[in-house]
């Protein structure tokens, strides 16, 4: 061939932002996906009724807006529009009230009380400057940041543990909109670096919204596909890779898995040493996951949730950490916080006309068989009474189901990985180089890499960088 080519196993957004950055470099690249559509966790199926349209994964996407790669991408060109709710999340709490992240940092700072200039203080500077933050926050901790001051801004709070950020805060809103918010990290609210998610999450909001893709995720791999195919690429469907003899030669294969199908993949050829530093990475909870046919909108007490594309639900900020800490200490929680999404409220593509979807998840130990159904849909239905009447059908998945339709979501975790804070900066292990395997012209391209997990293709940028490099240097020859 006059080309260099590679093989990406998976077609996950990292997989395709890795078959993208190397398809611009003159490579000729294929994907090979077992599923019989692309997209991993980016994708929409009709789980309940006909013509209702769920997420299967992940269904907000800031991150879209805001990744570097994402950026480099004509994704409306490509056939993609995002839609951002004019809430994009809130927080519902006992009494029909509700925090809200809404307008700008001022206006949600107005609506909490004694916490609103402190919000102040925390969220103007890091929204204006959130540009010059999140291309390192997206990169491997490896080189200085080119903002220094302004990343310490958010680096050095973001190191502590959400507890300790919410004990400057006074009100159960300003609170509560740090606890729902630092729970996506699927840890401890005590836990170290869980603070940063409460930041970055918020400044987001504001920044560039939570917005969704019209007509479901699976518009944003459509999106890629298409890129990849302008550029010469290919996927290739139904095609399960069990080893690395099932593929043709190629100069560099750049897997989206995660570290344990690396190692049967690899089989004999990971060194020793290798297979036993991959498989001591750890994974993080596991999610049980609820998608509903409704009736009607969901009808929220508290005016907020009505306008909201996503909602977070466990009350008080004690509430969510007791639910977390039930978690991580193996156990069900009875009240589990819940992230919940509503699309029809600025996606009526979703449903038929006057119906509607609902999509929700709550963080359950690793490999959990429990239905958490009737737990998740008690707490719905203790901030919107008579949300269970308008429940037409409904698909539940335990944690061991998503596995078995994922094979990334080890026990369930859908995020790559556990976050803790040694895990962010040496992932998958601890090693200088986070993309590059002890096999030569073998790459590691997952979310179990640097930056994490999320829909922002920058594990999959990294990795083919990494690749791309290794070419020009010849260390692939």
């Amino acid at each position: 061939m006059g080309e260099t080519n590679a093989v990406v196993i998976g077609s996950g957004p990292n997989g395709l932002s890795a078959a993208i950055t190397l398809a611009r470099a003159g490579w000729a690249v294929d994907v090979w996906e077992r599923d019989a559509g692309a997209g991993g966790g980016c994708r929409t199926a009709e789980l309940t009724l006909p013509g209702f349209r769920h997420d299967t994964c992940s269904a907000v996407h800031p991150l879209v807006l805001a990744s570097p790669f994402f950026r480099s991408v004509d994704l409306e060109g490509r056939g993609l529009r995002m839609l951002s709710p004019k809430v994009p999340f809130a927080h519902p709490l006992d009494g029909g009230r509700a925090a809200a992240i809404s307008g700008s940092v001022a206006e949600t700072a107005a609506t909490l009380g004694a916490d609103g200039p402190r919000f102040r203080r925390f969220f103007t500077p890091l929204s204006k400057h959130l540009d010059q933050v999140l291309p390192t926050v997206l990169a491997p901790l490896r080189t200085p940041p080119p903002h220094p001051l302004t990343m310490a801004r958010f680096g050095l709070p973001g190191l502590l543990p959400a507890a300790a950020l919410a004990r400057g805060l006074k009100t159960q809103e300003g609170r509560a909109l740090l606890a729902g918010a630092a729970a996506h990290s699927m840890l401890r609210l005590s836990t170290p670096l869980t603070a940063s998610y409460s930041l970055l999450f918020i400044a987001m909001a504001h920044a560039w919204g939570w917005p969704l893709a019209q007509g479901g995720s699976d518009a944003i791999t459509a999106a890629l596909v298409g890129e990849l195919e302008h550029l010469g690429g290919s996927v290739r469907l139904r095609h399960e890779v069990a080893s690395l003899a099932d593929l043709p030669p190629s100069a560099a294969v750049l897997a989206d898995v995660s570290p344990r199908q690396l190692c049967a993949i690899a089989g004999e050829k990971l060194p020793p040493s290798s297979r036993r530093a991959l498989e001591r990475f750890r994974y993080g909870p596991g999610i049980c996951k609820v998608d509903w046919a409704l009736n009607g909108p969901v009808p929220w007490e508290a005016p907020a949730c009505r306008e909201a594309g996503t909602i977070h639900l466990g009350g008080t900020f004690e509430e969510v950490a007791a639910s977390e800490a039930e978690v991580a200490a193996g156990r069900h929680p009875e009240k589990p916080f819940c992230i919940v999404v509503q699309p029809g409220v600025v996606d009526p593509t979703r449903a038929p006309a006057g119906k509607y979807t609902l999509w929700a998840y709550c963080h359950v130990p690793s490999g959990s068989s429990v239905d958490m159904g009737p737990r998740i849909e008690a707490q719905v239905e203790r901030f919107a009474s008579g949300f269970k009447n308008l429940v037409l059908a409904r698909s539940v998945r335990t944690a061991v189901q998503e596995e078995a339709a994922n094979p990334n979501y080890v026990g369930g975790d859908i995020g790559g990985g556990m976050a803790t804070l040694r895990q962010t900066v040496f992932r998958p292990t601890l090693r200088w180089d986070n993309y590059r395997t002890s096999v030569r012209g073998l790459y590691l391209c997952s979310a179990s890499t640097p930056p994490g997990g999320g829909v922002h293709g920058m594990c999959g940028f990294w990795a083919a960088q990494r690749a791309i490099a290794d070419l020009a240097s010849g260390r692939l020859k």
